[in-house]
């Protein structure tokens, strides 16, 4: 497993570049209108879907437990075209998706950090990350009707605070890939 994502850190680093961007436009606009919210969560949850399926798929055969992260991936991507496809839908049925979403790419996040803590330190980034999600899809389930910018200002939030975690962890597994699979040295 930590070859996997060590051989495709940027892709991890890609993807916690794309939620810093995305939380940031959504704390600096937290008033945007609940259509407008679907669409940047579902172009975010496609993009990240598809970055970590890219990644699972680009390395099953090396990995046997390329699974979670295929899962998560796959859960990103139907999550965002529910919210492309179906932009009518309340915000209660959003906000439950977008929890679902969370909880189980939290869970997902967090069996991988257990999988790299037996070759890598570093990797409480991804634990910090799976927590991160599991506690605010709870968040979420538990204080349904706080408004459309309240919720827009804690996806921000956890999106920033997601896409650090995630770019820690990527230059945390450049930096092991390239003390792994370093040319020899020539006497």
């Amino acid at each position: 497993m930590t070859d996997v994502l060590a051989r495709n850190w940027g892709w991890v680093a890609l993807r916690g570049v794309v939620a810093i961007l995305f939380g940031l436009l959504t704390i600096v606009r937290p008033g945007i209108t609940l259509s407008a919210l679907l669409l940047l969560f579902g172009a975010f949850a496609i993009a990240d879907g598809s970055f970590r399926l890219f990644s699972a798929f680009a390395n099953r055969h090396d990995q046997p437990r390329w699974g979670a992260l295929a899962l998560g991936g796959l859960l990103g991507i139907v999550a965002g075209v529910i919210a492309l496809v179906m932009p009518g839908v309340t915000g209660l049925v959003l906000l439950y998706v977008i929890a679902v979403w969370t909880i189980v790419t939290g869970a997902a996040e967090i069996a991988v950090a257990i999988e790299l803590r037996k070759v890598i330190t570093g990797e409480w980034a991804l634990v910090v990350a799976g927590v991160l999600s599991i506690l605010f899809g709870a968040f979420l389930v538990a204080r349904p009707a706080s408004g459309a910018i309240a919720l827009a200002l804690w996806i921000g939030i956890y999106a920033v605070a997601l896409g650090i975690m995630l770019l820690v962890l990527a230059f945390r597994l450049r930096h092991w890939d390239h003390a792994h699979h370093a040319p020899p040295r020539s006497a």
